[in-house]
């Protein structure tokens, strides 16, 4: 066995790989020996808060996950869901938080690069994207403004740069702004596939002496350490750990998911997985685990991009673009053909075998004999104390609404960072390649893509009020799931499921678990009475920085289906005379709410009320008033409530409106479970027909471009200079140093 003396200066090797003296303890139990460098290395990655989801594991069970049209829930690489006539969409969201931070423009390409990966190994063509983008606040003239900009354009080219390298449209998604996003941005990437709901492949390695095979790239030292990088909070020195953050390549990449996709058409391959977090160590550890078998692996057989690597490189580098796969033995030759014949890397080595155990060689040399399950699912879980934290005490209260005019608030919110349009973001994506998309990020509320094979739409939107989170955790969880399926609805497609993206602090900090745990509970909750099951996921944690943890931020994004691709609902005014309605009671809600922020720095309040009932009624009525093809648009309320609703609208459909629903101060509540559709002039009668039989409460506000100007109540803008604002703003902001 390497290095199997007794390893000097134990307590520096356990401290740079994040291992506390009790994990050492277990690791010695396990193992019935001492550890040699290699296996500390592998032990570090696999029970990483990045892999073993040692805090948060706990909470994560009992989510709602299964339901007739769910193929495939948690556990696997992707969720799966059937979306009719035997297709299937393949679909989860992941984060590249600390390598986006440390590099933003290969951190974000290797995080769009990785959730591609994790779908095309399910068997689906990759057909769109969507991000969840949230960045500290770039308005401030200072030293962290002018970085904050920086990670924004370094961000956005990198999505870019290797989602238009790839060939998949980048659709949609939400980016927002706040200073406690100062420290870690956060950079949540969603990938969503197609494939034949009998064709799903599996990350598996089963059948004893069946061949391991390493695909794709050659690999380097890039990545070496990444998710135990991943799973500590930064101080000031964490800018300098650029050698821990991955390189892109997505031409290697196209090349690997056509392979293989033409791989997939045989019956050669019996499990496949993508190499991510830890590399060859996680991939080939899962693999076993989920198939209850062992590995034997000869790590001098795989392909090196650099001189004199050792076990330890080979094992734990997060070299982009590569995988392992478990094949029919006999096959292997045919099978490396292929990927040969798209210029990649191929190369047996290893087998499957029934010892549950993972044995590494360095040609004839054994370098690390460890058993599977206690490594891999039977990893320590920390349960961590929680504690309700102390801030929620003095923001329970709001007494400034009402303070300043309407007019006032409305000017500062409609030019807020977090409303008006961020074309020089999308601009930067190619949404339409593939020529599947039918409705853009840009076209406000869900995107959606055709659905070719089968003549459906699917409708996807990535959200989360961070705001929300923060002042009620569990109901700002919840209301991130309400709203993602809300958005979905707004385009005529029936909400079917979600994958999430949980990005909190400091674990080790009672009250972040407090977040956390709280949030758990509000997704579980609201995915339980909206029958959307989560199918996939990923958690984020230790974005802190120098103490300072961001806002809760669960980013939710849902999958939904159109039975039709010609019916898919605009969220935009689509002709003048058309009757506007708002569905919905307006309360007076402002907790968490733009308006708090904006008028008075403020983040505070209780929640709106959640009403589940409500809020599938609301979906009811939109999907069925589609599909008798009473609507020509359809937009909910969220951030800044009615009017800042009504100016979107009139800034993106160039008309105006005369409304007066009397509501004073509360046109800028954010009361949940609203919209404002658009009524076909000729529908009207059978429209509320419709809304009355499922007791929804609705008001006329007037007819689409009865005025040149927005009004409401007493808020009056000529709709050229909202148009000015909302889409001149951000690109000025972002444009400060140039």
């Amino acid at each position: 066995m390497e290095n199997n003396k007794p390893l000097e200066n134990i307590e520096q090797i356990l401290k740079d790989h994040k291992l506390s003296e009790n994990d050492y303890v277990q690791i010695k139990r396990i193992l019935g020996r001492e550890p040699n460098f290699l296996e500390i290395g592998i032990f570090s990655a696999m029970w990483s808060e990045h892999c073993s989801y040692k805090s948060s594991r706990k909470y994560l069970s009992g989510f709602p996950t299964e339901a007739e049209w769910v193929i495939q829930g948690p556990g696997e690489n992707a969720g799966v869901i059937d979306i009719g006539d035997g297709m299937a969409a393949v679909f989860k969201m992941e984060s590249h938080n600390h390598p986006s931070f440390i590099e933003p423009y290969q951190g974000a390409a290797t995080g769009v690069g990785g959730i591609m990966r994790d779908v095309f190994t399910m068997g689906a063509r990759p057909v769109a994207s969507l991000d969840s983008l949230r960045f500290g606040d770039i308005k401030q003239d200072n030293d962290t403004g002018k970085y904050q900009r920086h990670l924004v354009k370094g961000v956005v080219e990198g999505i870019s740069g290797y989602g238009n390298s790839m060939g998949v449209p980048t659709i949609g998604g939400e980016t927002s702004f706040d200073s406690c996003y100062d420290g870690n941005i956060l950079v949540n990437a969603f990938n969503l596939g197609i494939a034949k709901a009998d064709e799903i492949f599996y990350g598996r390695a089963e059948g004893v002496g069946n061949p391991v095979i390493y695909v794709g790239s050659k690999t380097g030292r890039d990545g070496l350490g990444g998710a135990v990088m991943s799973s500590d909070s930064f101080t000031e020195e964490s800018k300098k750990l650029r050698p821990t953050v991955q390189v892109g390549d997505p031409f290697t990449e196209k090349l690997l998911l056509e392979a293989c996709l033409e791989a997939f058409k045989t019956d050669y391959i019996i499990g496949i997985q993508d190499m991510g977090a830890a590399g060859l160590t996680s991939s080939s550890f899962e693999m076993a685990d989920r198939s209850g078998s062992g590995m034997k692996m000869d790590l001098s057989k795989v392909p090196a991009r650099e001189e004199n690597m050792q076990p330890y490189e080979f094992m734990l580098s997060e070299s982009q673009e590569r995988m392992l796969i478990c094949a029919n033995k006999g096959d292997e030759d045919k099978l490396i053909e292929i990927f040969h014949k798209w210029e990649l890397d191929a190369v047996v080595i290893g087998e499957v075998t029934d010892t549950d155990r993972m044995e590494l060689f360095w040609g004839e040399e054994q370098v690390a004999d460890i058993p599977i399950k206690p490594i891999s699912s039977e990893c320590p879980l920390a349960d961590r104390p929680i504690s309700k934290p102390k801030y929620l005490e003095t923001i329970a209260n709001t007494s400034e609404v009402g303070s300043v005019s309407n007019q006032e608030a409305f000017e500062k919110m409609m030019s807020s960072v977090e409303v008006v349009d961020k074309a020089w973001i999308y601009e930067q994506y190619d949404s339409m390649v593939q020529t599947n998309t039918v409705k853009k990020g840009n076209d406000l509320d869900a995107s959606v893509i055709r659905v070719k094979e089968n003549g459906k739409a699917l409708a996807m939107s990535s959200d989360c009020n961070p705001r929300y989170c923060y002042v009620d955790p569990k109901g700002g969880s919840a209301a991130a799931v309400m709203e993602s399926g809300r958005n979905v609805a707004m385009s005529g497609a029936v909400p079917k499921a979600i994958t999430d993206c949980l990005n909190f602090g400091n674990p080790e900090n009672p009250e972040v678990m407090w977040q956390f745990a709280e949030a758990t509970y509000g997704i579980k909750e609201a995915c339980k009475e909206l029958s959307t099951p989560v199918v996939s996921g990923n958690v984020s944690l230790y974005n802190e920085t120098n103490g300072k943890s961001v806002f809760p931020t669960p980013s939710i994004a849902m999958v939904g289906v159109n039975e039709s691709q010609d019916r898919v609902l605009p969220s935009v005014w689509q002709e003048k005379d058309n009757y506007v309605y708002l569905i919905g009671k307006t309360e007076s809600e402002f907790g968490g709410s733009l308006y708090l922020k904006e008028n008075f720095d403020e983040v505070a309040g209780a929640l709106p009320k959640i009403d589940y009932s409500k809020e599938l009624k609301l979906w009811e009525l939109v999907i069925e008033a589609n599909k008798r093809e009473l609507l020509a648009s359809a937009k909910d309320l969220n951030v800044g409530g009615l009017a800042i609703a009504l100016g979107k609208l009139s800034a993106k459909s160039g008309f105006g409106i005369s409304a007066k629903p009397e509501l004073g101060v509360d046109i800028f509540s954010e009361t949940f479970s609203r919209a404002v559709l658009e009524v076909k002039a000729n529908k009207e009668s059978e429209f509320l027909v419709l809304a009355h039989q499922l007791g929804l409460v609705y008001e006329k506000l007037g007819k689409v471009g009865d005025s040149d100007k927005l009004e409401i109540d007493d808020v009056s803008m000529e709709v050229s200079k909202i148009q000015d604002i909302y889409f001149n703003t951000f690109e000025n902001i972002i444009h400060k140093e140039d």
